[in-house]
């Protein structure tokens, strides 16, 4: 093995873990902590999942260097931190803290930060972070229930989040090449910087930064920012072939689900899109849950009790004001936590009712469906929107899930996702 990559929530770690495969390092994802068993004779890199992101800063640091120790344990020669692209967090962490932890294990003095992806309409100008062609304070991001964005300076915002500088790599450097960007490094570095935010607009940006990386012990960023790295690390000879992956993915038989559990403006309109196309839906409403109106049991039988061959949907992806609410009455972690815990349920009594695949949006939805269903890693299958893959859970149930973040995907998605299972 020679990358171990550290990712602060499963959807996330699912867009790193594609984004690599796509590239041709032969990769495997694992829910939590690798298996002291996981076969890794015929694996480039292994991708852990954690759930770190709106965590306590001390206890993301305390989890992120467990997972640095069992990868470099396994033999990884390189780190990687994956976080969003839009860089969510907030000024107590969780970016910075656990950034500086890595650096320290491995002993390290400079690493980058780039969570550009211009696939996903995510750009970095200036240092500044755009989000499909709107500054991140000035987008969605800035109503974001857990991790509000009002800033969308990384410089500014990562440097609130260390005691180490932050500087700048911008696109004048980044527009020369990989030479240029890693002579930029060794400025920043020489400057007495600790982390530079790295400029990216456009896919050969993030080729070139990559290339200019392989040799860093420690990467932090967005799954963009990997996408240079096996090709340079080919031409290294530290991976011996690159692979190609799968146009398909050979799914286990069974019924289909959509478990929507995000809040995001892209997947309130990818909702919106399958009600309009007929899909039967149910909503899910934290208040009646917490009430007891409402129970898995109560659902998963609506799901099914739909046409066997059809599909259904089950969501609770409210707008701003209706998390405000049920945020105010109900505490602001629990309202998502219920509603989370709760589809992790549904889908238990789902999979043992003959569903065996599933579409779910959100990071922290998605980790409860996957911790509820007791799947311990995943095969990285064919893309179907930029940063969402199919899996195939190893470990566990057999089943397929495309795990998608709420902020991913077309308003098409859950329509059109089914399209590349054999």
């Amino acid at each position: 093995m020679l990358l171990g990559c550290i990712a602060d929530d499963l959807t996330g770690a699912t867009d790193l873990a594609l984004m690599l495969a796509r590239e041709g390092l032969r990769t495997v994802q694992t829910t939590g902590l690798p298996a002291d068993d996981l076969a890794l004779d015929e694996v480039d890199c292994v991708v852990v999942a954690l759930k770190s992101r709106t965590i306590p800063a001390a206890e993301a640091v305390e989890l992120s260097l467990a997972a640095a120790d069992r990868l470099l344990a396994l033999g990884a020669k390189r780190l990687f931190f994956k976080y969003c692209s839009t860089f969510d967090s907030t000024d107590a962490g969780n970016i910075g803290p656990v950034a500086d932890a890595l650096l320290d294990k491995l002993g390290a003095s400079f690493t980058i930060a780039c969570p550009a992806f211009p696939a996903n309409g995510r750009t970095i100008e200036h240092g500044l972070l755009y989000v499909n062609g709107a500054p991140l304070a000035e987008s969605s991001m800035k109503d974001h229930p857990l991790t509000p964005m009002r800033d969308s300076d990384l410089v500014a915002v990562l440097g609130r989040q260390t005691e180490r500088k932050v500087g700048l790599v911008d696109a004048t450097d980044v527009a020369k090449g990989a030479d240029a960007i890693r002579a930029a490094y060794a400025r920043e570095e020489a400057a007495g910087k600790s982390y530079a935010i790295v400029d990216a607009v456009k896919d050969e940006d993030l080729r070139a930064i990559g290339a200019a990386s392989a040799d860093l012990p420690l990467i932090t960023g967005g799954s963009g920012v990997a996408m240079g790295l096996p090709a340079a690390w080919a031409k290294a000879g530290l991976v011996a072939e690159l692979s190609t992956p799968a146009a398909k993915l050979d799914a286990p038989e069974g019924r289909r689900v959509i478990l929507a559990g995000s809040c995001s403006t892209a997947t309130r309109g990818q909702v919106a899109a399958a009600r309009e196309a007929g899909v039967p839906d149910f909503k899910v409403d934290p208040l009646a849950i917490a009430s007891g109106a409402i129970a898995a049991e109560d659902v998963a039988k609506w799901v099914i009790s739909q046409k066997a061959d059809g599909l259904a949907m089950v969501w609770s992806s409210a707008d701003p004001e209706e998390v405000k609410a049920a945020q105010a009455e109900l505490g602001r972690d629990a309202a998502g936590a219920l509603v989370e815990h709760l589809l992790g349920d549904v889908a238990v009594i789902l999979a043992d009712s003959g569903f065996t695949r599933f579409v779910v949006a959100g990071g922290e939805t998605s980790g409860a469906v996957v911790q509820a269903l007791k799947v311990s890693a995943l095969a990285i299958g064919p893309e179907i929107d930029p940063g969402v893959p199919w899996t195939l859970g190893l470990g566990g149930r057999s089943v397929a899930l495309a795990l998608k973040s709420g902020n991913f995907g077309a308003p098409d998605f859950f329509l059109k996702a089914w399209e590349t299972l054999a």
